[in-house]
Formats: C-alpha cells, structure tokens, sequence
C-alpha cells in the first residue's frame, strides 16, 4: 500500500462517500463546494490525478469525475470509515425476527436472509455446507442505479443461478483468511462476475456441523459503515441461535 499523504487520504474520503450517495463520479468542483478540503481546485485536481496513478480512483469514459477503484474502497473500509454500532434495539428486533424459526436451519436462514436483505436494502444471500444457495431481497438492487444497465443486472441474476458459484468462491484463498468479515470486489470475484459488483459475507459454523456463509450482493458502492456490522452481526446470530443443526 502506497504511503498516501494527509491531503489525498482526505480526498480520496471525500471522494467515496460522494460516490457511495450519489452514485456518480465525482468532480473537483463538487469536491471544493461540499467538503472543505482547505486546497485550491487545481490542487485538488492534481491530486486526483496522482491517486488515480496510485491506483485508487479511475476516470469514467462518460465523464470528467473519477470514481473509486476496488483498491480504493477496500483501502476506505479498512482504514478510513467508521463503522456504525448496531444499536442493542436493532439488534433484539433482528433477533426477534427470525427467533421462531431456529429449529430447522433452512428455515431459520430463510428468515435471516429475508430480514438481512431488508435491513441492508442489498440482495442477500447464505450458503450452507449441504450445498444450498438462499437468496433474498431481488427488488432492491432495482432501486439503484447501477442496475438500471440491463446487461449489469442480468449478469448477476444469471450468476445467481449457478450454485456452484459460490460455494467456490467462498472457499478461495482470500476469502478464507481467518478474518471476521470479507470484501470482495472487482477481479476476486471471478470471470462470471465482473462489473460493479461487491459481496459482503461472513463464514458461520454451528454447534452440530452446520456450516456455511451469509452476506450480501450490491453496487461496489455498498453503504460499508452500516452493511459490514450488520452482516457480521447476523453471522453471529446464526451461530448463537442455531439449535440441533
């Protein structure tokens, strides 16, 4: 990782939380009006420059702003963001929600996608070590932009056909490294997925065996502060209420 001065870190922030709320790329101007980066918009259009030869950013064909790479936003969601704390009344709604179902397991991860996929307002998605793919929430990934190109939406629903995808994919290298919580974006994703995509997962083992992964499918522009802490927390969940699976 490049040493990135204090300036272009905060660019490079100020960058990706225009673009993780409007979706569009971003510009020096809207930069110099919303966020006071105390430098001349020359100067903050070098500096785009330079992050884009770093690697962080890249410029769009149909537009002058730049927008984050996945090696931008992966640099963003492990040293610049801060994660939003899932209130202990989030949490005991969460758990209410799919209390009831903890018996059988494909019903209880049934409930828990649905009540992810609600609460993230991504498509979610859990596997299980008997070779199931469960999914949840194909209506909201219509409400965001990236998704009215139709070619981008039918890549993914098509990926989503092959449930042999993920069960592979979840077992790669990197998305196996004894960390809590995976990022994946851009070329881990593989050759069926390539496009704007990000999956945000977490593995979960249960007392009797039972194994798998929950996370969610959206925009490389996934809102990280809220979606990680919540994907992480319903991989707990599932562990803790798991009964006799």
């Amino acid at each position: 990782m490049h040493n990135l001065t204090q300036r272009q870190v905060h660019i490079l922030k100020a960058i990706i939380e225009e673009y993780i709320n409007t979706a569009d790329a971003v510009g020096s101007e809207t930069l110099e009006k919303k966020y006071s980066l105390s430098a001349s918009p020359a100067t903050i259009r070098n500096e785009m420059v330079r992050l884009s030869e770093l690697g962080y950013l890249k410029k769009l064909h149909s537009s002058a702003g730049r927008v984050p790479t996945p090696m931008g936003m992966k640099f963003y969601v492990k040293e610049l963001m801060k994660e939003k704390v899932l209130s202990t009344v989030e949490e005991v709604a969460l758990k209410e929600k799919i209390w009831d179902y903890r018996e059988t397991m494909q019903r209880f991860l049934k409930e828990a996608t649905k009540s992810l996929a609600h609460k993230t307002g991504a498509l979610a998605i859990a596997t299980t070590n008997e070779g199931d793919v469960l999914t949840s929430g194909y209506a909201n990934i219509l409400d965001m932009p990236e998704f009215f190109d139709i070619d981008i939406t039918k890549a993914l629903l098509s990926t989503l056909d092959e449930y042999d995808y993920f069960h592979k994919l979840c077992k790669q290298p990197y998305a196996t490294m004894g960390e809590d919580i995976y990022i994946l974006m851009g070329d881990e994703l593989g050759q069926e997925l390539t496009g704007p995509y990000s999956f945000v997962f977490t593995h979960y083992e249960t007392p009797e065996h039972g194994s798998g992964e929950i996370g969610v499918i959206g925009p490389v522009r996934l809102n990280y502060t809220t979606v990680v802490p919540t994907v992480r927390y319903f991989g707990t969940l599932i562990e803790s209420m798991a009964k006799g699976w």
